[in-house]
Formats: C-alpha cells, sequence, structure tokens
C-alpha cells in the first residue's frame, strides 16, 4: 500500500490523538476545557517569542498596564538578555525569560500569560542555577526576582540563604541520581 505522506507532521502530536488518548473519556465540556487550554499554551508560547524578538531589538512598547508591555519595556531598560539556558547538570537546568547581572545584582523576569497561579519558587531556582554555573555565593549579591502576569508584577527580594538551600539541594539530588545512573 502507498500511504498519503504527511511530512508537515512527522514529529508532531494531535491534541486528540493515539498518543494521547484520555479524551476519549472526556464529556464535551472537558474537550472544550481542554482544547482551550491548548491554544492558550501556543498564544503563550507566540507570546513569548514576540516579546523575546521585540526586547532583542530594542523596541520599547507604548507605556501601559498591560503585563507583556511592562516586561518588554523593563528588560529592555534593564538590559537584559532573553531566553538565557542556566546550566546545572542534564537533570537541572532552565531556560530564564530574562535576565542580567551587572555590579552584582542579579535580575531575573518572567512572563507569564496565563491565568494560574505562580510561584516565585521557579525564578528562585534560576537564582540558584545561575550561582551554580556562575561560582556566585548568593551572599555576595543582591536579587530581585520578577513575574509578570495579569497586569501585575509581583516583586522578590530572596534571602541568600533561600537561594543557597535550594543551591544544596540541588546538589544532593543531583549526586544522589548521579550514583543511581553509574549503578552505586
Amino acid at each position: 500500500m502507498l500511504f498519503n505522506l504527511h511530512t508537515n507532521l512527522e514529529g508532531a502530536h494531535a491534541p486528540f490523538g493515539a498518543s494521547r488518548s484520555s479524551w476519549l473519556r472526556y464529556d464535551d465540556k472537558k474537550i472544550v476545557e481542554v482544547y482551550k487550554s491548548l491554544q492558550a499554551a501556543e498564544m503563550g508560547t507566540r507570546l513569548h517569542a514576540w516579546a523575546k524578538d521585540t526586547i532583542d531589538l530594542g523596541i520599547k512598547q507604548p507605556r501601559s498596564k498591560k503585563t507583556i508591555y511592562s516586561y518588554v519595556n523593563d528588560a529592555i531598560g534593564f538590559k537584559m538578555s532573553t531566553e538565557v539556558v542556566l546550566f546545572y547538570s542534564k537533570r537541572f537546568f532552565g531556560t530564564a525569560d530574562a535576565i542580567s547581572f551587572r555590579h552584582d545584582f542579579l535580575r531575573i523576569h518572567d512572563l507569564k500569560t496565563g491565568s494560574r497561579p505562580v510561584h516565585m519558587e521557579q525564578l528562585m531556582i534560576y537564582a540558584a542555577l545561575f550561582c551554580l554555573e556562575y561560582k556566585v555565593k548568593p551572599e555576595d549579591i543582591q536579587m530581585e526576582l520578577r513575574i509578570y502576569q495579569l497586569d501585575d508584577i509581583q516583586v522578590c527580594e530572596p534571602l541568600p540563604e533561600d537561594i543557597k538551600n535550594i543551591m544544596n539541594k540541588i546538589i544532593h539530588v543531583d549526586k544522589i541520581l548521579d550514583e543511581i545512573e553509574r549503578g552505586v
């Protein structure tokens, strides 16, 4: 048999396909809810890409309470780098939406396009990963972490010991997992 070619779909997964069969048990309301959630996630991906390009090009946005405009303008104003991978090990890394480190001041900003409650812990993990990767002691620097969501900005200045605790947890867990992989 000669099968139809769908080269544009190779490697992709349908939102309601065979590999995600739980939709078979959804009622119509749940189907619509899941579909809208997937659309929102796609929009979030597109907004992040737009924000990255806009920041990288230095295109300031109108002054506004809109989350995305504040995020873009602040990142440009603070001369932040976008979509920076922070790496400790193959098990512990993450991508900061916007980050800068100058004059012993670490700044990390995160754009959230959804409506789910968010936690500053994600940005604290980024700060810990930064400190681990670049061998910076949290007690030797100042930090400001910001989450931009729903036309609001949450700001956190974490305590050095909080970041140090996360760093220690990362090191500890990574060591355990490394021993498991080596069969120790």
